[in-house]
């Protein structure tokens, strides 16, 4: 097992976040809490750094979500100071009004423990009603308030990332780091494509995330929890096709999830991977995905899998 996993830049943050990021989407409140402490000492002790801790609802929503309360008891119990980990909030553009992303982020740092932010994603862009010189303005203020380092976004399309660089290069100030993206052998068409090109090429990084297809990808045809949303309606395709993939995987000595996750690490614009793992074993299974890349070869992999790229010609990739 890799002993310790590298670290990549965020952007030009200046941070540095290991290769592999834990989410917390359905799993700290799945897990006993003595799992959990030994869970996440353990991804710090290999070098997983960053965790994404963001809450996807707002207060008053039921059931009440308490996932980023669990992780702030969880690092106090593992002895972990602050300084040893980075810290990724969510900020949904549905709450952003008066006193624009402030209030909402206060709110999440005071569930989590915390006085500030390393990184913060932007949601998904629904409203069409705002101006992102606002949002990005505001964001610039967080930080000079010392309550944020870096800021990025969530599945925007090349479009409107280009277009909040754009903005935050005439007003002076630093603009997103970080594209958090579907991305995996099946999903690939938005990263993988020519608009997304263009902003790798001038230095924005990128998390993968969703690469198990919510564990459909780590051999679970029919998984129990919630997945994400299917754009371009693609999944049945990735389900018909699974039983290659589980094969292709023990014919290179590992696992379909380690494949899975090792292909996202062979992008040149991938800073760190997301996943989630509720048992200490996932944990450390996924961290030997780093040791696949490097056995097999990153240009191996992205060629063996080629097959199973289930949303070319498919999904725009110019993003939603």
């Amino acid at each position: 097992m890799t002993e310790r996993i590298p670290t990549r830049p965020i952007g030009a943050s200046g941070l540095e976040a290991g290769v592999l990021s834990l989410g917390s989407w359905h799993t700290y409140d799945r897990m006993d809490f003595t799992d959990a402490v030994e869970l996440v000492s353990t991804a710090v002790e290999h070098g997983v750094n960053l965790f994404d801790v963001g809450v996807y609802g707002f207060r008053g929503m039921q059931p009440p979500v308490f996932t980023d309360v669990l992780f702030s008891a969880i690092v106090r119990a593992a002895g972990l100071p602050r300084e040893r980990y980075l810290l990724s909030e969510k900020l949904w553009l549905e709450g952003y009004g008066d006193g624009g992303f402030r209030p909402q982020l206060e709110h999440a740092l005071f569930r989590v423990g915390s006085d500030y932010a390393d990184l913060v994603i932007l949601g998904d862009l629904r409203r069409d009603d705002l101006d992102l010189r606002d949002l990005v303005v505001d964001l610039a203020g967080l930080a000079e308030s010392g309550l944020i380092r870096a800021w990025g976004v969530n599945n925007w399309s090349a479009a409107n990332i280009q277009a909040l660089i754009d903005i935050a290069a005439a007003e002076g100030v630093p603009g997103p780091q970080l594209a958090q993206l579907k991305y995996s052998v099946a999903r690939r068409s938005i990263p993988d494509g020519e608009p997304f090109a263009r902003l790798w090429a001038q230095g924005l990084a990128m998390q993968a995330s969703d690469v198990m297809e919510g564990g459909i990808l780590a051999g679970n045809a029919t998984p129990g929890r919630e997945v994400g949303r299917d754009p371009g309606a693609i999944r049945e395709r990735i389900v018909a096709e699974l039983p290659a993939f589980v094969a292709l995987a023990e014919e290179l000595e590992a696992t379909p999830a380690q494949l899975a996750v090792a292909f996202s690490l062979t992008h040149p614009a991938t800073a760190t991977t997301l996943f989630g793992a509720s048992r200490l074993e996932q944990l450390l299974a996924n961290l030997d995905a780093v040791a696949l890349v490097e056995r097999v070869g990153a240009e191996t992999i992205r060629a063996r899998v080629e097959p199973f790229w289930a949303d070319r010609g498919v999904v725009d990739p110019e993003g939603p």
